[in-house]
């Protein structure tokens, strides 16, 4: 839980409660898990805790909050006092741009590409737009994830944007990819802009965390079989001096 001045979060939430929404700290000790509304918050008092709220950490408490408990909106105040998530990683692929766009934006191939994701379903195609639906591999506990997602193409900029429209544990989502020619090949590069909901199982860091480790081995991936294919095709081969990649979801 995020320390503020040295004294956890939910305390300062709780002392909050207590001196100005007129809660009961003997109750709430007693009941840990119990709701804001459970320990007898109504909505004024609500409103008085996202004033404070709002006034000492800049977050805004939904209308909601009185469904949580004060753990929860101590999470919840943590997370969004957090700066969203970002990440960028690219690598240089040895080969020439034209196949680099043409391969990574074919989405409903996709499943050939990464190593992650099991099948992508195109629901919709509207000029350099595309919806569809990817789904993963079963993770380690069974349960095979999958979201619908949009992005649209530029061939003009060489520029995709990309952004989760079932956003699952993420508040949003957004996945800007950039294809620059370079010396030795082409540099494609993601860029993903994300905050976590307050009852996702990681923050805005964990996740960046899981990103960058994840891009890491995609981008590899991808770098392998598109270089693989630029050989087979009679393009350029990679050279050792261009191997070095630098670094989730669309």
């Amino acid at each position: 839980m995020t320390v503020t001045h040295n004294r956890p979060l939910t305390a300062e939430i709780t002392d909050i409660l207590v001196a100005n929404c007129g809660l009961d700290a003997e109750a709430a000790a007693r009941a840990p898990a119990a709701s804001l509304e459970e320990l007898g918050m109504d909505s004024l008092a609500l409103l008085e805790l996202s004033a404070v709220v709002a006034d000492r950490w800049r977050v805004q408490i939904p209308e909601q909050a009185g469904q949580l408990s004060i753990a929860g909106v101590a999470d919840l105040v943590a997370r969004r006092a957090d700066p969203p998530g970002h990440t960028e990683n690219s690598v240089l692929i040895a080969a020439p741009l034209p196949l680099v766009w043409d391969v990574t934006n074919d989405v409903a191939g996709w499943p050939e590409l990464f190593t992650e994701y099991a099948r992508a379903e195109i629901l919709h195609r509207d000029g350099d737009t595309v919806r569809f639906r990817l789904t993963m591999h079963p993770d380690e506990n069974g349960t095979a994830w999958s979201w619908v997602s949009e992005r649209t193409a530029d061939p003009a900029t060489r520029q995709v944007r990309a952004r989760r429209l079932e956003t699952g544990p993420f508040e949003y989502m957004r996945i800007h990819w950039r294809y620059e020619e370079e010396p030795g090949g082409t540099r494609m590069t993601w860029v993903q802009d994300f905050a976590m909901r307050p009852t996702a199982p990681v923050d805005n860091a964990g996740m960046a965390d899981r990103i960058n480790t994840n891009s890491v081995v995609q981008l590899a991936i991808i770098r392998e079989k598109i270089e693989r294919l630029a050989g087979a095709d009679g393009g350029q081969t990679p050279a050792d001096g261009d191997k070095t990649t630098e670094a989730d979801d669309e």
